[in-house]
């Protein structure tokens, strides 16, 4: 029998883990934080947790216009989501338990380091334990990068994993970044009401996503009343007495209260004992890996944000069940990066899938773009629906669908259709033939197909 020892219990580490017990491997699993990893502790879960509450929030903010009156006192308590948003994120993690325990894999409470490549040795309450494995997965995950001239504090100055321990609504929150993070952080501030400002040290939000998606969240996070500060990098961020002060390279300061980091992350290989058996990292200190998640060392894998290729749970776990799949002689499907589909949880959600308009921009291929706004749709129109649209991308002359945005509530479930399009090699054609409900949201993704279709 193979054993695999797994570090790190995230989605790379559990999803592996599971994947390797049901392909008949003995698993060790070694965590040192809580199983489900930052994803589901601290970040994913935590985060999208708090978002569905200032969703709420901002729905009922549009309620006048559908002819429901309701007190103009309306609020969340934020002790009490932060309550909810721990208690759920536990929850996770006790299922992913739960799952682990039933598929008799073995869970070590301690701090893995790599001996050799068939030797771990896991640092626990009780004393060191060695494990002689066959094959070991890396999935460490990532944590907040932090700046000698911004010191979280816990208090006022926070990073995205510190948030949750607010008993009372900021007044003014200042968040610095303006990636995904930072815009999902600042979409959902405001939409629990507090004074936001988002400072971007590049021209726009979302800088890394579609270009018509990032400028429709712009327009409605300035319309909601927040501060969008472009091309305004923060030099540092400072306690002053009952709030915080964030200082401008060029000179300019913003006072608020509180001030959230946002600004990337660090992988987690430190103490690790990479360099010791030869694991080799990129320029950006991740862990390198192929397509079947195999690092520079024989029978070392890797998965998930320690190895930086795209840190989405939805690839972690992707790359942990590659890894375990290569390892054990199932059949294997290398990742594919063409064919994930993501989604950034701002108000309305941006969802993506295979090619992008930077891409379409930058290359030599002939691709036909339809793009349908969403204020046309009947359905969007009932719900009091104003900001998003439908994108697709697809072949010329052939009509294979290569790639699609979707900027709409719900955006991460309007995806689906295009990411199976995507996946399949569908045509436009094809998505256009399936029926869609009358009327829907998911009828302007056959729409936007429709006016892809050419004669012959």
């Amino acid at each position: 029998m193979t054993h695999v020892t797994i570090v790190g219990g995230g989605p790379g580490g559990y999803e592996a883990a599971l994947v390797a017990s049901r392909l008949g491997a003995e698993v060790t699993l070694i965590e040192r934080d809580g199983l489900g990893g930052s994803t589901v502790l601290t970040d994913c879960v935590p985060s999208k947790t708090l978002i569905a509450t200032s969703d709420l929030l901002t729905e009922v903010g549009t309620s006048a216009e559908l002819g429901v009156q309701l007190p103009k006192d309306v609020r969340a308590d934020i002790a009490a989501v932060n309550a909810r948003v721990l208690t759920l994120a536990q929850a996770q993690s006790d299922d992913i338990a739960k799952r682990l325990t039933t598929s008799n894999v073995t869970m070590i409470d301690g701090t893995a380091t790599l001996e050799s490549a068939g030797v771990v040795t896991a640092t626990t309450a009780d004393g060191e334990v060695r494990i002689e494995t066959d094959a070991i997965l890396l999935a460490t995950g990532a944590h907040p990068r932090v700046s000698s001239d911004a010191q979280p504090d816990g208090e006022r100055i926070l990073t995205w994993e510190q948030v949750y321990n607010l008993q009372d609504l900021p007044e003014h929150m200042i968040v610095v970044g303006s990636g995904v993070t930072g815009a999902e952080f600042a979409s959902a501030y405001n939409g629990l009401g507090a004074a936001v400002t988002l400072v971007s040290s590049r021209d726009r939000v979302l800088p890394g996503e579609d270009i018509d998606a990032a400028n429709v969240i712009e327009a409605v996070f300035t319309r909601r009343g927040m501060t969008v500060m472009g091309n305004s990098r923060m030099a540092s961020v400072e306690r002053t007495g009952e709030g915080v002060r964030v200082t401008l390279t060029d000179g300019r300061t913003v006072d608020g209260s509180h001030c959230l980091l946002a600004i990337g992350s660090i992988p987690n290989t430190e103490g690790l004992g990479l360099e010791e058996v030869g694991v080799a990292l990129n320029e950006h200190g991740f862990v390198h890996v192929d397509r079947v998640s195999r690092t520079s060392v024989r029978g070392i894998y890797a998965a998930g944000d320690v190895t930086g290729v795209l840190m989405l749970a939805s690839v972690a776990a992707q790359q942990g069940r590659i890894a375990m799949s290569h390892l054990l002689g199932d059949a294997v499907h290398p990742l594919d990066l063409g064919k994930v589909a993501s989604n950034v949880f701002t108000s309305p959600e941006i969802a993506t899938v295979g090619l992008s308009q930077q891409q379409v921009d930058e290359s030599d291929l002939q691709i036909d773009v339809a793009m349908l706004p969403l204020a046309s749709n009947p359905r969007a129109k009932m719900q009091g629906v104003h900001d998003g649209f439908v994108k697709i991308f697809a072949r010329r002359g052939m009509g294979i669908v290569v790639g699609g945005v979707v900027v709409a509530p719900r955006a991460s479930e309007l995806i689906h259709a295009l990411s199976l399009a995507v996946s399949a090699s569908l045509t436009v054609d094809q998505v256009a033939d399936a029926f869609t409900v009358y009327p829907s949201l998911s009828g302007s993704v056959a729409e936007a197909a429709r006016r892809l279709h050419r004669l012959g």
